[in-house]
């Protein structure tokens, strides 16, 4: 079954230095863009991560410092990497909870204004647990009856993503072929930042979700503790939390005088 698009969607994965969204950096994206007409576009970049890699990350990626050593840095590469996705949806394997936040934080970053308005993302691991509890190898294996090779390299990892979903819609009917759909089904948590340290309350209201203020109003934290937004601006939060506080705090001012 091929996807039904209103707009193009692009299936991506990360490799990294680690899984700390704040803090690691990439080392290789890939970028398959799927057209409403069915043209694909594949792109792959490494990059230099300006970090050390840990060896337990090569391990997994096998990406060494070495191999990186002479490659662009993201923000060398991070206008054209969105040009490539700013028009499109987003999937990925796991990808609301670790592939957006991190490109995010990357593109942020690089000075390269980044947000989900106007846009949805699939996330093909969620459909994939809410269905058959599994790993991207043993969905590969049961969804298109293939051994995944060269797992963990970014490029077969995406490639084998698109070829998953597609796949799930032609075994579950009651799935619906349609990208807004698909990302209802797998958003977990009506998380307003990447990270979840900001949400919705069954009454669509922001709050927090960790420390002192957990489950408190975020408009009333502000009100009663003005110096806690400072806090969270110069702590160690990843920055589209800090970009997401900063436009509630505008909207509250905005808001106050109008």
């Amino acid at each position: 079954m091929e996807l039904k698009l209103n707009r193009p969607i692009c299936f991506f994965d990360l490799e990294t230095t680690g899984i700390d969204v704040a803090r690691d950096r990439i080392v290789e994206i890939a970028v398959v863009k799927i057209y409403p007409n069915g043209t694909k576009e594949t792109k792959t970049w490494l990059v230099n991560p300006e970090m050390p890699i840990p060896p337990s990350s090569t391990a997994i990626h096998g990406i060494t410092n070495e191999k990186v050593a002479n490659e662009p840095t993201f923000k060398e590469l991070a206008t054209t990497i969105h040009n490539m996705i700013k028009d499109s949806d987003l999937a990925g394997f796991n990808s609301d909870r670790f592939d957006i936040p991190l490109l995010a934080e990357e593109l942020l970053r690089a000075e390269v204004d980044f947000d989900m308005k106007n846009r949805v993302s699939v996330d093909v691991q969620t459909v994939f647990h809410k269905m058959e509890e599994r790993t991207l190898s043993a969905a590969y294996k049961f969804y298109c009856g293939q051994s995944l090779e060269n797992a963990h390299s970014a490029e077969a990892d995406t490639e084998a993503t698109y070829e998953i979903l597609k796949a799930q819609l032609d075994r579950y009917p009651e799935l619906e072929n349609d990208m807004k759909s698909l990302s209802e089904f797998t958003t977990r948590k009506k998380s307003v930042d990447f990270a979840g340290f900001i949400a919705l309350n069954a009454e669509g209201q922001e709050i927090f979700t960790f420390g002192k203020h957990k489950g408190a109003l975020v408009d009333e934290v502000l009100d009663k503790e003005p110096g806690y937004f400072g806090w969270i601006q110069n702590a160690d939060f990843p920055l589209y939390t800090k970009k997401v506080l900063t436009a509630i705090k505008l909207r509250k001012l905005n808001n106050k005088f109008n």
